[in-house]
C-alpha cells in the first residue's frame, strides 16, 4: 500500500521523495474534480435540451470592500504563520501532514508579513476601488464549481456526523480528536447532507430538483468508485472480512490479491509489523481479507456506464436520479455481506448503517421511478409548457 502519493513514486522509480500528499486526499481530490467535469457536461447538454435556461445577472464585485480585505488579510496571515513552520519541521509534515496544518503551531511574525504582503498586493490590484454593477448571463453549467464546493463541504460534514454515529464510543472517549481527525467518513452521510443542500442551492437558481439529480448522478457514482481507489491504495480500513478461501479457478486470470489481501503498509498502522520494514507505516494486517474497495470500484464503474447510456433514453426528468438511488443501493447492500462494519439494533434486527440507508434507497428510488413515470412530464411536455 501507498500512505502517500511519494511512496508510490519511491516504489516505481526507486527514488526517495518524501511528499505530503496522502494518497486517500489526493484520490478524493480526483473524485471531485471528475464529477465536477461530467455534471458540468451534464448540465450544458440539459441547457442545449431546453430543460434549463440561462439567467440574466446583475452582479458588483466587491460589494463589501472592508469584508473582502479582511477575508484576503486573514488568508496572508495563515499562509505566513503556516509555512515557515512546516518548512522547518517538514520531516513531521510528511509523516504527520493533518495534525501539523490543524496544530496552532507557526510564526506570528512571518504571519504579520504575510498580512502585510497581501495589503499591498490587493491595493495595487485596484482592490480598493468600488467597481461598477455589471450586467452577466450566468448558464447552468456556470454552476457548477460552487455544487461541487458545497456537496464537498456538507458532505464530509455529513459523512464526518455519520461516523460518530456509527462510533459512538469512540466520539464520547474523545470527540475533538474524533471529530479534528481526517478519518472516520461514512459515505452516506455525505450522500444524504450534499444532496439536500446542493438540491437547495439548484432551486434557488431555477435548476429544478429533478434536473439536478438527472445531471448529478452519473457523476456521484463516478466520484464514489474513485474515491474507493483511494481506500484501496491508502488500506484506510474499508476493506472486507477475512478471506482464507481458495481463489477460484474461473478468476485465476486476476492477481491474487484481488481475492485476498493483507493490506502491507496500511495507513492505519492496523495488524502485524512487517519484518525489515522502517518507519510509520509499518503493520499488515494478519490474514487477508476481501479487498473490498476494488469491487466497488469496478460496481460503481459498471453503474457509471448504465447511467451514462441511459441519459438520454429516459424521457422523464428525475427517472435517471431513481435509477441512480436503486443501483446505488444494491451495490451497498450487497458489498456489506463481505464488509468490516459495525453492527447496530434496528426493530430487533442486527444490521450496519449502511445496509438499512441502502434499503429505504432501494424502495425509495423504486418508489420514485413509478411515480414520476405515471405522474411526470416527458421533455417534450417540460419543454413546452
Amino acid at each position: 500500500m501507498y500512505p502517500r502519493i511519494s511512496d508510490f513514486i519511491n516504489d516505481i522509480f526507486g527514488a526517495a521523495y518524501a511528499w505530503p500528499v496522502q494518497s486517500y486526499g489526493f484520490f478524493m481530490a480526483l473524485a471531485f474534480l471528475l464529477a465536477a467535469l461530467v455534471l458540468r457536461a451534464e448540465l450544458k447538454r440539459k441547457e442545449q435540451e431546453g430543460l434549463l435556461n440561462a439567467l440574466e445577472k446583475i452582479t458588483t464585485k466587491n460589494i463589501s470592500p472592508l469584508a473582502d480585505a479582511i477575508l484576503n488579510l486573514l488568508v496572508g496571515f495563515l499562509i505566513g504563520f503556516k509555512l515557515p513552520h512546516l518548512y522547518s519541521n517538514y520531516d513531521n509534515f510528511v509523516q504527520q501532514p493533518q495534525q501539523e496544518l490543524l496544530s496552532a503551531d507557526g510564526s506570528l511574525l512571518f504571519g504579520f508579513v504575510g498580512m502585510l504582503i497581501m495589503l499591498v498586493v490587493l491595493y495595487y490590484s485596484g482592490s480598493n476601488k468600488k467597481k461598477q454593477p455589471i450586467t452577466q448571463i450566468i448558464h447552468p453549467y456556470q454552476h457548477t464549481p460552487m455544487i461541487v464546493l458545497i456537496a464537498a463541504i456538507t458532505g464530509i460534514l455529513g459523512a464526518k456526523v455519520f461516523h460518530q454515529l456509527e462510533n459512538w464510543e469512540a466520539f464520547v472517549h474523545d470527540p475533538m480528536a474524533a471529530l479534528l481527525s481526517f478519518d472516520g467518513l461514512t459515505f452516506y452521510g455525505g450522500l444524504i447532507t450534499a444532496a439536500f443542500f446542493v438540491a437547495y442551492y439548484g432551486e434557488k437558481h431555477q435548476i429544478n430538483w429533478k434536473i439536478m439529480g438527472d445531471a448529478v448522478a452519473p457523476a456521484l457514482i463516478l466520484a464514489y468508485g474513485m474515491g474507493r481507489i483511494g481506500c484501496h491504495v491508502a488500506g484506510d480500513g474499508d476493506w472486507g472480512i477475512v478471506n482464507t478461501m481458495a481463489q477460484p479457478d474461473w478468476l485465476s486470470f486476476l492477481p491474487a490479491w484481488t481475492w485476498a489481501y493483507d493490506y502491507p503498509n496500511n495507513v492505519l498502522g492496523e495488524g502485524i509489523p512487517i519484518a525489515g520494514c522502517v518507519g510509520r507505516y509499518c503493520y499488515k494486517l494478519p490474514q487477508a481479507v476481501f479487498p473490498t474497495p476494488i469491487y466497488e470500484t469496478i460496481m460503481s464503474l459498471v453503474i457509471f456506464g448504465i447511467l451514462w447510456l441511459s441519459r438520454k433514453k429516459l424521457r422523464i426528468p428525475g427517472q435517471l436520479f431513481a435509477i441512480y438511488l436503486v443501483l446505488n443501493g444494491l451495490e451497498r447492500g450487497l458489498i456489506e455481506q463481505i464488509r468490516v462494519n459495525n453492527l447496530m439494533q434496528f426493530l430487533g434486527i442486527q444490521i450496519t448503517q449502511a445496509q438499512l440507508i441502502s434499503t429505504f434507497l432501494i424502495i425509495g428510488g423504486i418508489i420514485l421511478f413509478i411515480v414520476l413515470t405515471f405522474t411526470g412530464k416527458t421533455k417534450t411536455q417540460q419543454n413546452g409548457s
